[in-house]
């Protein structure tokens, strides 16, 4: 588990980054962005800053190709403003969120499809056997 310190660093790079990205790069290739995490190591050298881009498959290389080369200026930008001893070397990873989450709806709307088509089925459906198949104790057995 993440100390309480690098979470707050890691909260505050987020911030950070995020307001760099939305104020100081100027990369055409940039995307509509959204920093959606930061996880740092416990000794604050590596932060992993999550990103999804809103758009195209070809819209997201290009924002993963401008956030790469902007890189040195992000963790310059990073460094100066928290001040700490070690600035963190950053990693960007685009953030599965949206794919999982498309994922997810697509089979719930299977499951929800297939509910329907059981209980169409059922509708119209009597018992194989008797309608009570199960044994009462009034009743005599027969012989």
């Amino acid at each position: 588990m993440a100390s309480n310190r690098a979470l707050k660093v890691a909260d505050r790079i987020k911030e950070i980054i995020a307001q760099a990205l939305e104020l100081r790069v100027k990369d055409p290739r940039l995307g509509f962005v959204t920093i959606t995490d930061v996880r740092v190591t416990g000794d604050l050298q590596q932060a992993s800053i999550f990103y999804t881009v809103l758009g195209e498959e070809s819209e997201r290389e290009a924002t993963g190709i401008a956030l790469n080369s902007a890189r040195g200026m992000l963790r310059s930008e990073v460094g100066r403003t928290l001040g700490l001893r070690i600035t963190p070397t950053l990693e960007f990873f685009q953030d599965g969120l949206q794919e999982s989450a498309a994922a997810m709806n697509d089979l719930m709307f299977e499951v929800a499809r297939k509910d329907a088509e059981l209980a169409k089925a059922r509708e119209g459906a009597k018992p194989a056997g008797e309608a009570d198949p199960y044994k009462h104790r009034d009743e005599e057995p027969a012989n």
